[in-house]
């Protein structure tokens, strides 16, 4: 893959074989992103478990102390009073039937994250197929399948993400934009790291944490030594 020149010049300040403590990667990665917008930060974290297994699935979501930066629009399945509570919440979209056939028929996604009462789920069901595979299906586990919707899109608009493995044993989650700065991007990883490893499973054996890198939208990856973490377990 050809590179730009920025991308090679934003290279030179890094060494691709070292492991940098957490507050030194946070600043190269700022220093690395030379975009003309307010890029993404991104971490990308490899876990010593088998997605494979169900009993070393880690899967889980945490509100980032400082959010991600994005605006994110919900999307609500509720009746009742529910429907009130989701709008006084906040949530972009609230309904039934209708936004199902939306999405069935006029493949309508504009919308990042889904919230449904657990009376809803029968319904939300025949969608499986469609928003399974973009990873926006609602699921208890990250708390996008309750009774308490009002919590559940305040916890999302305040910076909810929600993280699990890839079929390569790996979590990508955004903890927020370049323009953060140092402070709140390491406290934001922090965070996040801090919920991985409490998600550790029983039948995880070995390193648990194998690898960490941070990247923005544009710029090169730099990699975290595990070992060196300041993080209570």
């Amino acid at each position: 893959m050809k590179r730009g020149k920025k991308y090679l010049e934003s290279i030179k300040k890094i060494n691709r074989e070292k492991l940098y403590d957490l507050s030194e990667a946070v600043e190269l990665v700022q220093k690395t992103a030379t975009a003309n917008f307010d890029e993404t930060v991104e971490a990308h974290i490899r876990l010593g478990v088998d997605s494979r297994h169900a009993d070393q699935q880690v899967r889980g979501a945490i509100v980032l102390p400082h959010g991600t930066g994005k605006k994110v629009k919900v999307l609500v399945f509720a009746k009742g009073d529910k429907i009130a509570e989701a709008q006084d919440a906040g949530a972009d979209y609230v309904g039934g039937e209708e936004y199902i056939e939306k999405i069935q028929k006029e493949n309508w996604f504009d919308f990042d994250v889904v919230v449904a009462t657990p009376d809803m789920m029968g319904l939300v069901g025949r969608l499986g197929r469609i928003l399974g595979p973009k990873g926006l299906m609602p699921n208890p586990k990250s708390g996008t399948v309750t009774f308490d919707v009002g919590k559940a899109i305040k916890d999302i608009k305040a910076g909810k993400v929600e993280y699990r493995l890839d079929k390569t044993n790996i979590i990508h989650v955004p903890i927020g934009k370049v323009s953060f700065g140092t402070q709140k991007l390491q406290e934001n990883l922090s965070t996040l790291l801090e919920a991985i490893i409490k998600a550790k499973p029983s039948a995880s054996k070995g390193q648990y944490l194998k690898s960490i890198v941070i990247s923005s939208t544009m710029g090169p990856g730099i990699k975290i030594n595990p070992a060196k973490l300041m993080i209570t377990k």
